[in-house]
């Protein structure tokens, strides 16, 4: 077996293989004998059938069968011979071969990069700190009451908060327009939901009363064939309902299975729960930031092979998450959406892949146990999801692969420049750290 190499634009490598007559012919010998022993041609008993029929009837089908097993044979091991790693399924293409009878070939394929870790000292690392205030835990407990808001019917003119039912028509120049008109469509004055001027026009609508309401498309709304132009609306209020907000009770407590019934009780539990996914947010925060240092130091050539798997897998990924939210789209959604993301995705597994393997770090039974009890906290049997995830192994790898990253993660810290930001809840939960 001959081979030589060209190299071609980045990491695009062409192998090109030269195989002698003596071993495709041996091959194909082979293959011939095998297809004798089973071969039925009209006129010879199975299995009986002379060589020479058979190399006239199946010698080119074999000759191609026997190209495929040699190149299958033979790629990897000429790609070993010159260290070369192909970073994606290599495009073969045949040429005219060396020898006489022989086979030649040409394998193009791009290379892993050669992977190192730059020099993260002049690295900075923003890391958010935030704690669980009492206010917010006082806010989290007024969602909690606006969750189970009870609407009741009055007689009164409609305020801001308040909802209207409503039937309503929309003009334009006269005449009413698709997607204009609607029945009993409820609307909370003040949330924004409408065109301006029409949540505001129906302040202090009663039940029965009718309103003409003159308005104006804004210039950047959705639909265009509607974007800047004037409307009329008439509308007929059929209702106006107020909220009327729970008491924080015992039923009340209880209802988020609080079983002490105490207010004391209730705060501590949403505090804890609160704290809970403060920490997870922060740790998220704080692992983007780092993993944007350590691609910062480390510039890659990145395979284009990779990358177009990496997308592939991603589109195929969110395909199913919304197959099992049970939505369906005919949208071709193009993987090439996803390259970006891809890129980044494959540079960091270079990364993180090489610092595990340079800097030896293990995934201990201790650590896998503690990263899934604080991931089962938010479940309602813990043990289940820790016993779970203990014993399947396709789940056990992926906190495995989580606990390995985690601990790069703290390593890079020890590397760099670490400033901590003060943040609040709010905006750490809004992701504006």
């Amino acid at each position: 077996m001959q081979v030589s190499i060209e190299s071609g634009e980045g990491l695009e490598k062409r192998l090109l293989v030269d195989l002698p007559a003596d071993r495709v012919a041996a091959v194909m010998d082979k293959k011939l004998q095998d297809l004798a022993r089973h071969a039925r041609l009209d006129g010879f008993r199975p299995g009986k059938v002379p060589m020479r029929t058979i190399k006239q009837r199946f010698g080119e089908q074999v000759r191609q069968e026997a190209y495929g097993t040699l190149i299958q044979e033979t790629l990897y091991e000429a790609a070993g011979q010159h260290k070369l790693m192909p970073a994606g399924e290599p495009q073969v293409e045949l040429r005219e071969a060396a020898e006489e009878g022989g086979l030649g070939y040409t394998a193009t394929f791009e290379v892993m990069p050669e992977v190192t870790v730059g020099d993260l000292s002049g690295q900075s690392v923003a890391r958010p700190v935030a704690e669980v205030a009492e206010s917010d835990i006082d806010e989290m407990i007024d969602k909690l009451r606006k969750q189970r808001t009870v609407w009741n019917d009055v007689e009164r003119g409609a305020s801001d908060g308040d909802t209207v039912y409503m039937d309503f028509k929309g003009m334009i120049d006269g005449e009413v327009f698709e997607g204009g008109s609607a029945q009993n469509v409820p609307l909370i004055l003040g949330s924004g939901a409408m065109i301006p001027g029409f949540e505001s026009g129906l302040l202090g609508a009663k039940a029965g009363d009718e309103r003409t309401l003159d308005v104006k498309f804004p210039d950047d709304y959705r639909a265009q064939h509607l974007a800047g132009k004037d409307a009329t609306f008439e509308v007929k209020v059929l209702r106006v309902s107020e909220p009327q907000l729970p008491e924080i009770d015992e039923e009340f407590v209880k209802a988020f299975g609080v079983e002490a019934g105490t207010v004391e009780a209730l705060r501590a539990d949403v505090g804890k729960n609160m704290q809970h996914e403060l920490t997870q947010k922060l740790k998220g925060i704080t692992k983007e930031h780092v993993m944007d240092a350590l691609i910062a130091a480390s510039p890659l050539d990145i395979p284009k092979a990779m990358v177009n798997q990496e997308a592939e897998r991603m589109k195929q990924q969110v395909i199913q998450d919304m197959q099992q939210r049970g939505q369906q789209s005919s949208m071709d959604l193009p993987a090439s959406v996803f390259a970006e993301q891809a890129k980044r995705r494959v540079h960091l597994g270079l990364l993180v892949a090489e610092i595990i393997s340079t800097q030896q770090i293990k995934a201990q039974d201790e650590q896998l146990r503690e990263t899934i009890a604080a991931f089962a906290e938010s479940y309602e049997n813990p043990q289940e999801v820790v016993d779970y995830y203990m014993q399947d192994k396709s789940a056990r790898t992926s906190i495995e692969n989580l606990v390995l990253e985690n601990q790069v993660v703290d390593w890079v810290l020890t590397q760099v420049q670490v400033t901590e930001e003060p943040k609040t809840f709010a905006g750490i939960m809004e992701n504006t750290a």
